[in-house]
């Protein structure tokens, strides 16, 4: 079987921590991506569970525009959200009364 070099670009300090916790589990860097490809080839998905830290959570406003956005672009509620070419007309719109 045949194999090809591929280059990854990493955080440096990233890779600095990665490269010592693939030391300590006796693995190197090439090893560990190739089992994580296997795995995903086989499971069809990412082998381990994606944590995102706390910091990165949006807040509740930022987390229901983003469910708003996606439902608009499933066609699950229709977008009536108006679109606009000219920044004057825009801020009009925003400026105006309700």
């Amino acid at each position: 079987m045949s194999s090809t070099s591929t280059t990854i670009r990493m955080d440096d300090d990233l890779r600095k921590e990665l490269d010592i916790r693939l030391k300590a589990a006796g693995i190197s860097l090439n090893t560990y991506v190739t089992m994580a490809a296997k795995q995903f080839v086989i499971q069809n998905k990412i082998p381990f569970e994606v944590i995102v830290p706390e910091k990165l959570i949006p807040n509740e406003i930022t987390h229901r525009a983003m469910v708003e956005a996606e439902a608009k672009a499933l066609g699950l509620i229709p977008d009536d959200t108006p679109s606009f070419t000219d920044v004057d007309k825009m801020m009009k719109y925003l400026n105006r009364e309700e």
